[in-house]
């Protein structure tokens, strides 16, 4: 209920993608663009759908195997020659394998359910990424037009202290000081250009094209109650600890599997041949005779000693769980860690943004006292340049404290495991995991099975980073 409530009073995002003004894009059209856009994503989804298809192959184990094979044999013995040709077609299945087959169908299955977890992984970083890249760009914006105002401020100041040179005010020291930070700030404002066209690049690499008209960012979601509360929410939805578990799910089947490979294999198998080779008569003539063959058998089977490989294996097996166990617990402590590290940074940043609003009031307040003061001669150019910078650099120093907010903010809940198109209900078709899966768990083969395979990848091909 918590985490509902949290996202709902978050997801501004979707009343953000209806209330934005025509020409502006919001934060939401940049998530939802990423998600539509993202090669990572297709990979990811072409990886689920391999280990989709792990789940098949383990599923054809148990069924039946059919073959063909032909041959033609020459062979000559004392001057006789013989010829032969023989077709045969050849059934083979495990009837019973006490349990083998059903393991590794199972194991199959937690690993799908594991590299689902890790496709989430990667929609919460792709979406991230996209959110850093959104504010970056709104925050070079910012910088250039501040920059940009500085230097017209500047400029004012630069003819300012000429005209006062001119009638005897001040020195020629004076326009030079004024000159030198004139340039520093043509400076800055190139630097700040620099970066927008670098946080530019940046947006079209994670949304995959460049930035239009970027709208305010909509208002911050809300926070859990406590920090603990939001521990908890992340101990049970973050996609990194639920793919550790499924991980640590078929690590404990395959402890079981190695367990039975040392039990016995019942096998049954059918085969029908046609032969064709020349025959004898009684008078010794040769002719063609045709000998068809039916044979049917059933074959028990077990390895009483096999050097040793059995039992390294289970214990390899056994090795493999305890990693998998503590990785879990290692990746349940990383989760905490990044949700107590966001939760933090949303603290410190707000207390930045106080403390830089004080800042700035007090660095206007100065500034336009010092330049009074210096029209009335109480003040030198350099102390009005002085505080003129220490405005400009507060106003920089909240330009970032602002947009390391907005990022905490979605940085806990990419923490918490509840940055996701779905979660943050931006409202599109989303990809569905299940769809393949459903198609080929079962191993088609007959043509039926194939059109709804076939009328499955179609949609696949039409889902949002599909690739048409």
């Amino acid at each position: 209920m918590i985490r509902r409530r949290l996202l709902v009073a978050a997801l501004t995002l979707g009343t953000a993608l209806s209330s934005a003004p025509a020409w502006a894009e919001s934060l939401a059209d940049t998530l939802v663009a990423a998600y539509r856009n993202s090669a990572l994503l297709d990979q990811n989804r072409a990886l689920l759908r391999a280990a989709d298809e792990d789940v098949a192959q383990a599923m054809s184990t148990l069924r039946p195997v059919v073959q063909w094979a032909a041959s033609h044999n020459f062979q000559q013995v004392d001057g006789i020659e013989a010829v032969s040709t023989t077709l045969e077609l050849v059934g083979q299945m495990t009837l019973y394998d006490w349990g083998r087959g059903q393991l590794a169908i199972d194991i199959a299955k937690e690993q799908v359910l594991a590299t689902r977890e890790s496709l989430v992984s990667v929609e919460q970083d792709v979406l991230l990424t996209a959110v850093q890249a959104f504010l970056d760009v709104r925050s070079a914006e910012q910088q250039v037009a501040l920059q940009g105002s500085s230097v017209q401020l500047l400029s004012r100041e630069r003819q300012a202290a000429q005209d006062r040179f001119d009638v005897g005010e001040i020195t020629s020291t004076d326009v030079a000081l004024a000159e030198a930070q004139l340039a520093s700030s043509r400076a800055g404002l190139a630097s700040a250009e620099g970066q927008l066209e670098v946080a530019r690049e940046n947006y079209r690499a994670a949304v995959g094209r460049f930035p239009d008209d970027l709208d305010a960012p909509p208002p911050l979601p809300q926070r859990p109650a406590s920090l603990e509360l939001a521990r908890e929410t992340a101990r049970r939805t973050h996609p990194a600890v639920r793919q550790s578990q499924r991980t640590v799910a078929a690590a404990e089947l395959s402890v079981a599997a190695a367990q039975a490979e040392r039990r016995p294999q019942l096998t049954g198998s059918l085969g029908l041949g046609t032969t064709r080779a020349p025959g004898r008569t009684l008078l010794g003539s040769s002719g063609q005779e045709n000998t068809t063959t039916l044979r049917a058998g059933v074959q028990a089977s077990q390895t009483i000693y096999s050097g040793g490989r059995l039992p390294a294996v289970h214990r390899q097996a056994m090795a493999r769980r305890d990693s998998a166990r503590s990785a879990l617990l290692d990746t349940a402590r990383q989760v905490e860690q990044s949700v107590g590290t966001a939760w933090a940074n949303i603290d410190v940043a707000r207390a930045q943004i106080g403390a830089i609003e004080e800042q700035i009031v007090a660095a206007r307040e100065a500034y336009e006292g010092v330049r009074e003061e210096a029209t009335l001669g109480a003040r030198t150019t350099l102390d009005v340049l002085d505080a003129e910078q220490e405005l400009l650099e507060a106003q920089v120093d909240l330009i970032t404290a602002e947009s390391n907010l907005q990022l905490a903010h979605y940085q806990l809940l990419a923490a918490m495991g509840l940055l996701t198109v779905a979660e943050l209900q931006l409202g599109i078709p989303t990809y569905d995991p299940s769809a393949y899966y459903s198609a080929v768990r079962d191993a088609p083969y007959t043509s039926s099975q194939g059109e709804s395979l076939d009328r499955v990848l179609r949609a696949i091909g039409k889902q949002p980073g599909g690739g048409n």
